[in-house]
């Protein structure tokens, strides 16, 4: 298990990490949720030992890691870029994190021709990365991860520079093998259809803190916030919405779902709407905002649209 307790980091000022507690178990897949700058990818530079934080720890297995150097923390970090060795072979390029930790050549080739193997690489091992499209090269990248038996497995959005039929197949893959290997995986993400996917769980980032945490169909039925929900993918989501109960038109992204009720309550109203996959959906909406147009999805592929009245209702 990856465990983040209370971990703090500052740069030049900025607060990037407020106080993050975050928990991973062994074979499930933890997705953070965030955009550009909101923090999430220093969170995996902390827990691969990349970053030291202001404050806080790092433990793995309950063990604190959080002085430890980052070669022997025994974690495998993915990139976008991949990160090959141009002049390594691909063979060579998947073994390269097991002979780092000294294993014997041979034994060390032997583990990376298996894992090759299970990415689809088998009898690849002699070429170079300048000869391998871009999604052999991510498979190479894959495979040298987990060939390595890593106790952690971090991924900083490897797969956004990949066609959708690559993302797609490389994403099904590296879920199946963290899986297989029973480890912890983090994954930083800005794509909400790639966290809803991958995901046994999310937490939300938003300006150095989670804003919400929890599984894909809690959180898509239930966004705690406007801020929640944006990230999760809702368009033209305001901070504030009236809703009333016959103001559904059918949208051609999703399903048309009726406002089933509607609950005054002190800090706003919450809607509560009828989803024909996920039921019943509550979804907070502070009053203040009359008029324009929201989205309310539980993820990015079936989207419903609510038309707000013009004006103010008396």
């Amino acid at each position: 298990m990856l465990e983040l307790q209370n971990i703090r980091k500052q740069f030049n000022g900025k607060t990037v990490a407020d106080g993050i507690n975050l928990q991973v178990a062994r074979g499930s897949l933890l997705a953070i949720l965030g955009r550009s700058g909101c923090g999430k990818s220093t969170l995996l530079n902390i827990a691969a030992g990349l970053t030291a934080p202001d404050g806080g720890r790092v433990l793995l297995n309950g063990t604190d890691i959080t002085a430890l150097p980052p070669e022997k923390r025994r974690i495998s970090l993915m990139f976008q870029d991949y990160a090959l060795l141009p002049h390594l072979t691909v063979l060579q390029n998947t073994a390269f994190g097991l002979k780092m930790r000294g294993t014997a050549k041979r034994q060390a080739e032997e583990a990376a021709e298996a894992m090759l193997e299970q990415v689809g690489l088998s009898g690849e091992g002699h070429r170079r990365p300048d000869t391998l499209s871009g999604g052999e090269q991510q498979r190479v990248a894959l495979a040298r991860a987990l060939a390595a038996e890593p106790k952690l497995l971090l991924l900083d959005e490897p797969f956004s520079s990949l066609d959708t039929g690559l993302r797609s197949s490389l994403r099904n893959l590296t879920r199946a093998q963290a899986g297989r290997l029973n480890i912890p995986a983090v994954l930083v993400t800005h794509d909400p259809e790639e966290a809803f996917l991958m995901a046994d769980r999310i937490a939300l980032m938003a300006d150095g803190r989670i804003i919400q945490e929890g599984s894909p169909d809690e959180l898509g039925a239930h966004p705690n916030s406007a801020a929640a929900a944006k990230l999760l993918g809702c368009r033209n989501v305001g901070d504030t919405f009236y809703l009333p109960p016959d103001a559904l038109f059918p949208d051609p992204a999703g399903p048309a779902c009726p406002v089933l009720a509607l609950h005054r309550l002190p800090g706003g109203t919450r809607a509560e709407i009828g989803h024909p996959q996920f039921g019943r959906i509550e979804m907070p909406l502070p009053p203040g905002f009359y008029g324009g147009e929201i989205r309310v999805g539980t993820d990015t592929a079936r989207l419903v649209r609510f038309q707000t009245p013009l004006d103010k209702p008396a």
